[in-house]
């Protein structure tokens, strides 16, 4: 099969490009689930964009800048904070709704580590709306065609082609996909002359996670086992703030602009807790909030601490806040009248697949968008909101660019088809789920909110054992998704931990214990 463009991920980064790329030529969008099912649709704070004084593109830029801890690329910084209002403009287009005030401006929120009001959104459910528009505008779009169900195993580059070949073509590129249909559970043979990754992030390598089952770090890993450059993989975002309710998966995400709202982090005592740890108290950045709860709830033997809004106006709530109120209340909570109990959560990789400013990987003809990259924006920590808008910029970058290559690019020809050989046996099926859950305990119990030396190292030597039993299962087996994507968690885990020992200091996201916070 032969596309102009193949993306791998319909999150907002897919399909933006996709929509963007397919005035060009033709796009196939492959997803290992329903397109819905990604990070995207589950992001319920909203999407940041400098619109009314009193902000500004230098307040965006310093916010930003403050929140990733001294490690964020400063060009990437000033590109997405000021291209972020046009790209909201296309959102418009497409269709995506904002809450207005009633006098037609946008109601803004702020959520931790703003200092200004910036945040567009439509209720408590933002990105699930954006990608409704998303989604309706790329089925509407007669050049595009898309693949449900659609896992893409691995990247086609020179490593596929003959030694001649390899040896005499300059600089790596890639051509393609092997793709598994579920359905079917045959593997196709994709040649593209651009590949776009955007599957995601990696939530579930994680216990306990506010990413959708289909968050297993894909893009990440098969651009590591194609030679692309990864970085910042260490710098693993936990949400301060997710519903305690034991047994559920996702965890239920309570949104930043709950605080931004007015929420109050309580202890199970009543106290307030967050004014022994930052001066913004419950506005702080996520990694400081998180962190601070991770400690009192250590300190005090407890599983979740409060998220106190009963002090705001009841009907004020249920307007913001109106699916949260409802999740609430479906286990008997009254969140006008009664505290939210919360935990952490493994919530977004601030590193992934290194890019340029057109989105670009070390790779040629790949892209990586969304939670797969890493463009320096985000730094060590994530400013909350920041994700989404990126996820546009660079998708229109991207877009961009390879249009401007469009003539000049051609297929591969001589991409063997896959190698059919090999069978599935029930019973190692089976392990593959337990297999899947080893690799949650080790990073949760080891590679946490707060890591050490000693943990870091005894997570790679468990990790090498799954790994060791992994690659050689695969390599007698039929390929199906719960053994690929188990194959992924595994490479993404190891480049977590590993680039995690490289870093020998805490900043960000990554706390050591072993060596002293940084200012």
């Amino acid at each position: 099969m032969k596309t102009d463009f193949l993306v791998i991920g319909s999150g907002a980064a897919g399909l933006t490009f996709a929509l963007k790329a397919a005035e060009k030529g033709r796009v196939t969008i492959v997803t290992k689930g329903e397109m819905q099912e990604c990070n995207t649709n589950y992001a319920q704070g909203g999407i940041c964009s400098v619109t009314y004084a009193p902000d500004t593109f230098e307040k965006h830029i310093r916010d930003t800048l403050v929140c990733g801890a001294g490690k964020c690329d400063e060009q990437a910084v000033e590109l997405v904070v000021r291209r972020a209002p046009e790209l909201i403009r296309d959102l418009i287009a497409w269709g995506t709704r904002f809450n207005k005030t009633p006098d037609g401006r946008f109601e803004l929120n702020r959520e931790g580590g703003h200092t200004e009001h910036r945040i567009l959104h439509y209720e408590d459910l933002t990105g699930a709306e954006i990608e409704r528009a998303l989604v309706e505008a790329v089925r509407r779009h007669p050049n595009i065609t898309v693949l449900e169900h659609h896992f893409a195993i691995d990247l086609l580059t020179q490593h596929h082609l003959g030694e001649f070949v390899t040896r005499h073509t300059r600089g790596l590129a890639c051509f393609g996909a092997y793709v598994l249909d579920e359905r079917t559970n045959a593997v196709e043979t994709m040649l593209a002359r651009f590949t776009i990754v955007a599957t995601g992030g990696c939530g579930n390598i994680y216990s306990s996670t506010s990413n959708p089952i289909v968050a297993t770090g894909d893009g990440v890993a098969m651009c590591h086992r194609a030679k692309a450059i990864t970085e910042n993989m260490e710098f693993i975002q936990f949400h301060p703030t997710t519903l305690y309710n034991p047994g559920e998966k996702p965890n239920f995400l309570i949104t930043e602009a709950m605080r931004g709202f007015g929420a109050i982090l309580r202890l199970q005592n009543g106290d307030e807790f967050m004014d022994k740890y930052h001066p913004m108290k419950s506005l702080a950045p996520r990694d400081i909030t998180a962190r601070a709860i991770y400690r009192e709830m250590t300190r005090r033997g407890e599983e979740f601490v409060y998220l106190d809004v009963t002090h705001k106006e009841a009907a004020a709530i249920r307007s913001h806040f109106p699916n949260i109120c409802e999740k609430c209340l479906s286990i008997g909570i009254d969140i006008t009248k009664e505290w939210i109990p919360v935990t952490p959560a493994a919530h977004y990789s601030c590193g992934g697949v290194k890019v340029d400013t057109y989105g670009q990987t070390s790779i040629k003809r790949l892209y990586a968008l969304g939670e797969t990259s890493c463009t320096g924006l985000h730094g060590a920590n994530r400013l909350a909101s920041n994700s989404l808008i990126e996820a546009l910029v660079y998708a229109d970058q991207a877009a961009r660019h390879t249009a401007e290559r469009f003539e000049a690019t051609d297929f591969q020809d001589g991409i063997p088809d896959w190698d059919f050989a090999g069978a599935q046996h029930a019973e190692e099926m089976l392990m593959l789920i337990q297999s899947k859950r080893e690799v949650q305990a080790i990073m949760s119990n080891y590679v946490g909110i707060v890591r050490s030396n000693l943990s870091l190292k005894r997570a790679m030597r468990r990790l090498a054992i799954l790994f060791e039993e992994t690659e050689e299962l695969y390599g007698r087996t039929k390929p199906n998704r719960e053994l690929c994507e188990l194959r992924n968690m595994i490479a993404v885990a190891y480049l977590v931990i590993k680039q995690g020992r490289e870093l020998k200091e805490s900043v960000g996201c990554h706390y050591n214990s072993d060596y002293t916070q940084q200012a």
